[in-house]
């Protein structure tokens, strides 16, 4: 009999799912976090509750903040099974359910005056998010952009905060006026330097109202850098299925998972923090290499396979890397142009941890698709892509691969795969990108001119050259030929 998910029924889902060694009851809020999706409930979420389960910490549950329209609906699903979450946690060789209950409440979009008290609640001592790499009003380079519209608002009417950024200064502002500890705040996005820019977009938008309490941020509050890892596929239709059909649980939205997990932090906590070093949490003094390398190697290997995958009509990312040509352009592009520019990595091989993102891409059973990689390339191709690129020119070594993956992804703003299937887009910039490609197909450089995507790199001839010339090539000989020409070291004009 499939069981519905809520606190009530939670030893009876303990027959197919581990289910907590503690009393979700007895759990009392100590973080509240920004973006309850699926990332977070897969790592953040999951490395809370391991603690819970060993009797400790339990007095940093969270509580979700909701800003965004699908925050409501998320928050509506979760409540209904009382803030209980099942994690399907997925490896080649094994498949294990485990529901979690680290979070308590979610506070709703627009309850904005009880967010605020909760924010200034003294029992609050870390704010964290997930918002997305395009969710930090920053520009190519990752500084600010106070002209953002939202920035402006926000700046203009700082009472009555819209975005994530205004109302942790409007939580912080009233925590100072009553003498409140600030909290921690942070990101665990995936976005180098995190920490960092995340502290120049608060304190970049305080600067927009009240100079002062912006340098009150920057001399009080900490912005600990941090990196997290764990593939995690969007939830559909097909998630809920399989956990009711494998493991009798009726979940409202249930998280799949790889097995896999790594979360890399600066120890710079002073209001406190959770001993997480306990359940393989990693406290650095330097953050920045493990960070580099994951947002380099993994996060830059999957849009590497995202566009030549949906042009070539390959839906799920383990079929996409059974591709020979896929797979064999990811490894060459690795190891002859992104790797080579990654600084060390303590106790790392750069090349063992290539190998390791390959057999995770390959996992068939995390149903992760081309699709969800492919998407908002407007903000992950200016972190994870074009900051290779660009080092790699600085150092005056080609780019001809790098290049490539640019003209793939401009390639696929085209709107249709090789195959003239109409290629569906999610991407706030989607339009003026699409049109700028299509006009690319004659003139390449049209497609070149945002600089808030491209910056320095447009300004590259060597760039602008092997762009071009593997634009053409996408548009005469397709894509597969592309990346035969690629691979034999003749795409080059």
């Amino acid at each position: 009999m499939t069981v519905k998910l809520s606190l009530a029924s939670l030893q009876d889902a303990a027959a197919t799912a581990a289910v907590p060694a503690y009393d979700p009851k007895g759990l009392t809020a100590g973080i509240v976090h920004f973006g309850v999706g699926n990332f977070h409930r897969a790592h953040q979420a999951v490395y809370l509750d391991d603690l819970f389960n060993l009797g400790k910490a339990h007095d940093w549950a969270i509580i979700g903040a909701g800003v965004m329209p699908s925050d409501a609906a998320m928050r509506d699903k979760l409540a209904a099974q009382d803030f209980l979450t099942t994690v399907v946690e997925q490896d080649n060789n094994k498949t294990a359910a485990r529901v979690t209950a680290p979070m308590i409440d979610i506070i709703a979009p627009g309850e904005v005056q009880a967010l605020v008290e909760k924010l200034a609640d003294p029992t609050i001592r870390i704010v964290s998010m997930t918002i997305t790499e395009g969710g930090y009003f920053i520009d190519a380079a990752g500084h600010f952009n106070p002209a953002h519209l939202a920035m402006v608002e926000d700046g203009g009417n700082p009472t009555a905060p819209k975005t994530v950024f205004g109302l942790i200064l409007a939580g912080l502002k009233l925590r100072r006026e009553r003498g409140v500890t600030p909290f921690t705040i942070m990101s665990c996005d995936n976005i180098p330097g995190n920490g960092h820019v995340t502290e120049n977009t608060v304190i970049g938008l305080a600067k927009l109202s009240d100079p002062d309490f912006a340098t009150w941020i920057h001399d009080n509050v900490s912005f600990p850098n941090s990196m997290v890892d764990r593939i995690t596929p969007a939830t559909g239709q097909r998630e809920i299925d399989i956990l009711r059909q494998d493991f009798d649980i009726d979940d409202n939205w249930p998280v799949f998972c790889e097995e896999f997990k790594q979360w890399v932090m600066e120890d710079r906590f002073p209001s406190g923090r959770p001993r997480l070093e306990e359940v393989g949490v990693q406290f650095v003094d330097d953050v920045a290499p493990y960070e580099l390398m994951k947002i380099r190697i993994l996060n830059g290997g999957h849009a590497t396979i995202a566009y030549p995958g949906e042009l070539l009509d390959i839906h799920f990312v383990h079929e996409a890397m059974e591709h020979p040509l896929i797979r064999a352009f990811l490894a060459k592009l690795e190891k002859e142009e992104i790797i080579p520019i990654v600084p060390p990595v303590p106790d790392t091989d750069l090349h063992e941890y290539f190998d390791l993102i390959e057999r995770r891409f390959l996992n068939p059973k995390i149903g992760d698709t081309i699709p969800r990689l492919a998407q908002d390339g407007s903000n992950r191709q200016p972190k994870f892509i074009l900051p290779s690129t660009r080092d790699r020119l600085a150092q005056g070594k080609d780019i001809v691969g790098l290049s490539l993956v640019s003209a793939l992804w401009c390639r696929y703003f085209a709107g249709t795969s090789d195959s003239g299937r109409k290629i569906v887009f999610n991407d706030a910039s989607a339009e003026k990108l699409q049109a700028a490609a299509l006009k690319a197909k004659d003139d390449p450089d049209a497609f070149l001119v945002f600089d808030e995507i491209f910056g320095e790199v447009s300004k590259s001839d060597l760039f602008r050259q092997r762009f071009a010339h593997a634009l053409k090539t996408l548009w005469a000989e397709g894509t597969a030929k592309t990346l035969e020409l690629y691979l034999a070291d003749q795409l080059v004009k």
